[in-house]
């Protein structure tokens, strides 16, 4: 190719890449207040890692403070029982909560699909959707007055049908199932509410060809139903793999209190974090570990995505 023939070419490119970015300018503008948000506080708070190597004091702040190279880390890792116990709980806890969480929502949301009543859907969407935005500090009160081993409302139940009472806050397993349904009740109708919407976009000419078939409704759910949602379910597994070392501390410290009798199965890694270093100041200690947690929860993504680009390339998140 002349210079000439090469240099219409670039010509030729710059002009299809304004005119691209001119009939798309109303859609950049659409997304603009979102990436400067996302910058403001999702990238530029990134400068704070600095803070994972340094031994932070209030004098010299953030960027003032003496390094530590990788003294932070040994926090958590020095103790190896008690690193292992915790990224164990953390993992446990997430894992549950993501399979019972992801199968009750799709549940609810193929039987909202399946009534014909709209207002009553209408109701039950809002009924279902009300615990999301109730604090854990109140849920942890609820299930305190349901469970409390002298006032509880079940253990007085147990008593009048002649069984012995629970001492539930003094063992550590049996609040596992605690945590999984007080998770269920609090998150389910909202991720119920996401596949809804994705079942009222699915094409109902599938569902009327396959009525002329003969097809029952339990073939429509597990033949059309089902398998159009699976790449709805698979996205956001990823997307939850993403927090799988992350926990939630407001659902533990609402909900356990921070019984250490619990300890055994609720010290996840925030908690572990919150009671040894921030407690005490540790910022840099903290830090560390939420940079091992972010780590951590990337290269599961990538595994996890890698996976799922296995089983259907449609449904890989990049």
């Amino acid at each position: 190719m002349s210079d000439e023939a090469l240099q219409r070419s670039i010509t030729a490119g710059r002009k299809s890449r304004l005119q691209a970015l001119r009939n798309d300018s109303p859609l950049l503008l659409l997304a603009l207040p979102g990436v400067i948000v996302l910058v403001l506080f999702a990238y530029l708070p990134m400068s704070g890692l600095i803070l994972v190597f340094k031994n932070y004091n209030y004098n010299g702040g953030i960027f003032g403070s003496p390094w530590a190279g990788f003294d932070n880390f040994d926090f958590f890792f020095s103790s190896m029982d008690s690193a292992i116990r915790a990224t164990r709980n953390t993992v446990m806890l997430n894992v549950l909560y993501m399979l019972t969480g992801t199968f009750f929502s799709v549940a609810i949301a193929i039987i909202l699909n399946e009534l014909r009543s709209r207002s009553f859907i209408k109701i039950t969407q809002s009924v279902m959707f009300f615990p999301y935005f109730i604090s854990w500090i109140v849920i942890g009160a609820i299930l305190f007055s349901l469970l409390d081993f002298d006032k509880g409302l079940l253990n007085r139940l147990f008593e009048t049908v002649g069984m012995q009472p629970v001492d539930w806050y003094s063992n550590p397993w049996l609040f596992v199932v605690i945590l999984v349904a007080a998770n269920i009740w609090k998150s389910a109708g909202y991720g119920a509410i996401i596949y809804y919407a994705v079942l009222q976009g699915i094409d109902t000419s599938y569902y009327e060809a396959a009525r002329i078939d003969g097809a029952s409704r339990v073939q429509l759910m597990t033949r059309i139903t089902l398998p159009l949602l699976i790449p709805s379910i698979i996205m956001l597994t990823l997307l939850g793999i993403g927090g799988m070392l992350k926990g939630d501390l407001s659902m533990i410290m609402g909900v356990t209190f921070l019984n250490p009798l619990l300890l055994p199965t609720t010290d996840i890694i925030d908690v572990y974090v919150y009671r040894t270093a921030i407690r005490s100041g540790e910022f840099g200690f903290a830090s560390a570990i939420t940079l091992y947690q972010s780590v951590f929860g990337f290269l599961l993504v990538l595994i996890a995505n890698k996976l799922a680009g296995w089983y259907d390339k449609e449904s890989k998140l990049f």
